[in-house]
């Protein structure tokens, strides 16, 4: 028998962008929208279209995303805002892993936004994973954070390739905007920055960010508007950090980024240029799998048979390597690599520190139960 899927909605003032929201929501079993005050008819909206209507007072977006859970009454939670629709594809897509039996917890959608009137793809880092479906009851959202609520993943994640298709600024002017509530957002939860970590965050991380995006994530494949969107986030990192100068009370969270706990099993990426790598790390990988690591292949294709999931990867290129490793990174964060070889640990050199794993690379030649056992004192203190 198939298990039951809840959409979760938090909203105010969406009369315009609501309806097409929910009329998207029609596979799922239950839909529940959290109304925080709107002043327009986004509650009748909900309601004429069966929604569970709930109003609750702005408490902030995890708060909020809470009540909606606690409301919610399906075996899983699929969670969407107003300015988001649910591809056909990706409605499909859960419709048949629901009617399967799974162990995982979470599944993974990317997410593909609209801005400007375009779609956008290497400039917002496609497939730019959202952790936006999960078993009901497994997580709930920190609400000790203002932005960036998302959930952690405790284990393996199940991927999946229909799309969320998030409608952002239509004009220049709403594309600033959010730049500007985004800025603000991310400074609140962030202590106030010694002189060194200002001049990284105001302008060094910045202009270094704009060049990985365009240049080694391929940000400039999407023309313009790419160029734009990257920039836009950009400036609103520095002036995020800008923010933190002039009004933080020095009580946030501290740190830059707010990377993803290291949570559940240590997660081992295997990286293969050629088919004879692949077998060598898929027997390694599925040994380690065997023991309890949550493991993946990246590049050449697994012999058949083999369990490892795998992402295809037609050359090694140092680009295409990183858009590679930054979509496993953004699935589940990586604790270690295993590079098939020296041409693949070479490629490696390239890449952004975040994503070449919390701990050195792992060698093939080595015992994958003496390496995990190692990996897990490193990284989970066990």
């Amino acid at each position: 028998m198939s298990e039951t899927v809840s959409a979760c909605v938090i909203a105010r003032d969406e009369e315009e962008r609501l309806p097409e929201c929910l009329a998207s929501l029609g596979f799922c079993d239950q839909v529940v929208v959290v109304d925080s005050g709107s002043r327009d008819r986004t509650r009748e909206l909900a309601t004429a279209a069966g929604a569970v209507v709930v109003e609750n007072p702005w408490p902030g977006f995890s708060a909020q995303r809470n009540v909606a859970l606690d409301h919610a009454s399906g075996d899983w939670v699929l969670e969407i805002d107003a300015d988001e629709r649910v591809s056909p594809e990706l409605a499909a897509e859960i419709r048949a892993f629901l009617a399967a039996p799974s162990e995982v917890t979470m599944g993974a959608i990317p997410m593909r936004d609209v801005f400007l009137g375009k779609l956008l793809g290497p400039s917002i880092r496609y497939p730019r994973y959202r952790h936006r479906f999960f078993r009901r009851g497994a997580y709930r959202h920190d609400e000790s954070r203002s932005v960036h609520e998302g959930l952690w993943p405790d284990g393996p994640v199940h991927p999946f390739t229909g799309e969320l298709r998030h409608l952002l600024a239509s004009s220049w002017g709403e594309a600033l905007a959010d730049a500007r509530a985004y800025a603000r957002l991310e400074a609140v939860q962030r202590n106030r920055p010694g002189a060194a970590e200002a001049l990284t965050g105001v302008l060094v991380r910045p202009l270094a960010k704009l060049a990985y995006r365009l240049f080694l994530y391929g940000g400039w494949r999407d023309g313009a508007r790419g160029f734009v969107k990257i920039a836009l986030e950009c400036g609103a990192d520095s002036l995020a950090t800008v923010h933190r100068l002039r009004h933080s009370s020095g009580e946030g969270t501290g740190g830059f980024g707010l990377e993803s706990p290291q949570l559940g099993p240590v997660r081992i990426v295997g990286i293969a240029r050629s088919r004879r790598g692949a077998a060598r790390l898929a027997d390694w990988l599925e040994e380690a799998g065997r023991e309890g690591a949550d493991v993946s292949l990246v590049g050449s294709e697994p012999p058949a048979g083999s369990t490892v999931p795998h992402r295809p990867l037609d050359r090694l290129g140092p680009g295409r390597l990183v858009r590679a490793l930054d979509a496993e990174n953004q699935l589940r964060p990586v604790d270690a690599l295993l590079p098939a070889g020296h041409r693949e640990r070479h490629a490696l050199r390239i890449s952004p520190a975040e994503l070449r794993g919390a701990s050195p690379p792992l060698s093939p030649d080595s015992v994958p139960q003496e390496a995990l056992a190692q990996l897990q004192r490193a990284t989970r203190g066990i």
